[in-house]
């Protein structure tokens, strides 16, 4: 298998993806989420606009008008800070 064909495969997993592109890491800040009830983190607007992209999580405070039942970005209002 050539590298293009590879890349054709792996590109939209998002574990290969981490390992060609690291993220970097983002400090949390007062009002980057806040602890449900059960005690999870729950990252709120800020923290998502911060980070800068949809991670497709279905995440409850998602600017980016992400739909879980049709896995679809959708167009919401994006403030970029």
């Amino acid at each position: 298998m050539d590298y293009n064909s590879f890349l054709k495969i792996h590109h939209r997993n998002p574990y290969f993806c981490n390992m060609l592109f690291p993220k970097k890491k983002i400090e949390l800040e007062e009002g980057d989420y806040y602890l449900t009830p059960e005690g999870y983190k729950c990252f709120t607007e800020q923290y998502h606009l911060k980070r800068g992209y949809c991670c497709q999580s279905g995440c409850r405070h998602c600017p980016y008008g992400f739909d879980p039942s049709t896995s679809r970005v959708g167009k919401k209002n994006v403030k970029r800070q």
